[in-house]
């Protein structure tokens, strides 16, 4: 995109230029990651957001793509917490 911003599912094009930095490292990507997830519209579905940013950007061994791949397994896994808390918030309702 030539205006340098992003789209809905990249809002500030973070993702597209972290596949442009040559030689970028796991922790910078885990950086722009959480500064993406925080960019993201209220009650937008993250999952949904990182198929198509896989599907648009990913390369194999890049570490971006390592970690997006990473983040669709714990979105995956969320749900309901155990113990105490998981109990007393469906009482509490």
């Amino acid at each position: 995109m030539s205006n340098g911003k992003g789209d809905a599912m990249d809002p500030k094009g973070l993702i597209r230029e972290s596949y442009r930095i040559e030689g970028i490292s796991e922790a910078e990507c885990r950086s722009i990651l959480m500064d993406w997830a925080l960019s993201l519209a209220p009650g937008q579905d993250q999952r949904q957001a990182l198929e198509a940013l896989l599907a648009l950007y990913g390369v194999e061994g890049h570490p971006m793509t390592k970690l997006m791949q990473e983040g669709l397994s714990s979105v995956a896994r969320a749900g309901r917490r155990g113990g105490w808390r998981g109990r007393r918030g469906a009482a509490g309702r």
